[in-house]
């Protein structure tokens, strides 16, 4: 098992380590959530402050390609040319049969050629940018791969991600973003990595800074295209592009493909090779979907029974505001489930903090805000539960992507009020499912509170009046 005190030696920076047997199961208490994974599942050498490794490889509800052909190529990864050293990383971190997008983009970039991918969340896109770098990675090339992401949760995520695919090759890998401290970072970047995984805003202030220089890149990878352009950061992704003087690979890789996006397709990549990766409806096929009926009032007893009796492995729940995401999870903490928050207010270290133990498996529940949540990408989440069920029915499709990732299997439950059926049914006109009401006749929310009681007997008693006469004045 790594080392628990290599994490203060080397801080941003992820380098490959030997992680033991990662198909170990950790040992599980039934009905709490107070989980303490099986011991030694320390940080691995010269892995970053929330610059996380992926967690444990727990045992999965891994799915058979062949009973998942929409989901899965034909193919194998030795057949994609990959060299030996980066499928045991494959191997290890416990895939089986590449993914459609993996299957057509790696050998794409194995070509040499640019490439625009269009992959949804969950399809396996990391490892089909990712991998290809390592396969092509000249040893000792300082900052020869540089992969822009729009979020720094995306970019700790990304970079354990890559960590672990290539810890059988001498590739180091780092993730350079806002919210941590500058002098961290440089440390690392002294260092030479090969892989840089960057948000724009940080890489742009290296460059200036002299910390990072551009004069080494072989391949540029923009992940998230339309996220990064949503969010703002249009002017540094076209100046980072246009001081990329040297020949080199350019891939984009985007969940939805906008004029923008064609736009500054046409202005940076190079008779790229168009690869669309959609197949299937547009929510995760292997989530299994519920909605529940619930009293607002007794929603939060509602998901304490769920924990409690369900028992679900990695759990993300989701509130509409920050005022909700604490107070819920000062409800669960006090009722001995081990739950944290993660919400825009919080400062950058305490969200890392809470990242890192979440991805590790020592914590089983994160209560987070849609905004919190943008990149939370964290491989082993089993559940995802819409505590308030979303306005905007696109963003109930983004929440439940964060379970049944690239291959495995997940559950949503979604808590609905006397008055939210119409969310309910937006939802699944996009989505175009038909999300199966689920009933839990043991679960008893007991009597109202004392002013829930108080609102019912004023609307029973306005309801038992006599209408008005016709006909009176005024």
């Amino acid at each position: 098992m790594p080392d628990d005190t290599a994490a203060a030696q080397t801080p941003v920076q992820v380098q490959p380590q030997d992680a033991g047997d990662p198909d170990q199961p950790a040992t599980k208490k039934k009905r709490r959530r107070r989980r303490k994974r099986g011991g030694g599942q320390g940080d691995p050498a010269g892995r970053a402050p929330g610059a996380d490794r992926p967690s444990p490889r727990r045992p999965k509800r891994a799915v058979d390609p062949a009973e998942a052909k929409h989901l899965f190529a034909d193919s194998s990864f030795a057949e994609l040319g990959l060299r030996n050293s980066v499928l045991k990383g494959v191997a290890d971190a416990g895939f089986v049969a590449p993914t459609h997008i993996q299957s057509e983009l790696i050998p794409v970039i194995l070509e040499g050629r640019d490439a625009l991918g269009q992959a949804r969340t969950g399809s396996g896109k990391t490892a089909a940018f990712g991998l290809p770098l390592f396969h092509l990675a000249t040893r000792g090339l300082a900052f020869q791969s540089i992969v822009l992401v729009p979020t720094r949760e995306l970019a700790i995520q990304i970079a354990g991600e890559l960590a672990a695919f290539g810890k059988h090759t001498p590739i180091r890998v780092a993730a350079v973003y806002g919210g941590d401290a500058i002098a961290k970072q440089q440390a690392v970047l002294a260092e030479g990595p090969e892989i840089i995984v960057a948000t724009p805003g940080r890489l742009m202030d290296f460059l200036e800074r002299g910390d990072l220089h551009l004069s080494n890149v072989r391949f540029v990878v923009l992940d998230e295209v339309d996220r990064m352009l949503d969010i703002g950061f249009r002017d540094d992704i076209r100046k980072i592009l246009s001081r990329v003087k040297t020949e080199h690979q350019t891939v984009f890789v985007s969940a939805t493909i906008s004029d923008e996006i064609e736009k500054l397709a046409a202005s940076f990549l190079s008779d790229p090779a168009r690869i669309t990766s959609t197949s299937g409806a547009l929510t995760v096929e292997l989530v299994e979907q519920h909605y529940l009926t619930v009293e607002r009032w007794a929603k939060k007893k509602l998901l304490l029974h769920l924990l409690t009796h369900e028992d679900p492995e990695l759990t993300l729940v989701f509130c509409s505001t920050k005022r909700m995401v604490d107070d819920l999870t000062q409800f669960l903490t006090k009722n001995n489930i081990d739950a944290r928050a993660i919400h825009g207010d919080m400062p950058q270290r305490k969200r890392n903090s809470v990242m890192k133990h979440f991805r590790s498996g020592s914590l089983g529940v994160v209560v987070a805000s849609d905004v919190a949540a943008r990149g939370l990408d964290v491989e082993g989440i089993s559940h995802v539960v819409n505590y308030d069920i979303p306005e905007d029915p696109e963003i109930y499709v983004h929440r439940i992507g964060r379970t049944a990732r690239a291959g495995q299997r997940g559950v949503a439950w979604t808590f609905v009020s006397a008055d939210e059926g119409d969310r309910l049914t937006a939802i699944e006109k996009l989505a175009n499912v038909e999300i199966p009401h689920l009933e839990y006749p043991d679960f008893d929310p007991g009597p109202p509170p004392a002013n829930i009681r108080a609102r019912q007997a004023e609307r029973a008693e306005r309801d038992a009046a006599p209408p008005p006469k016709p006909g009176g004045k005024g």
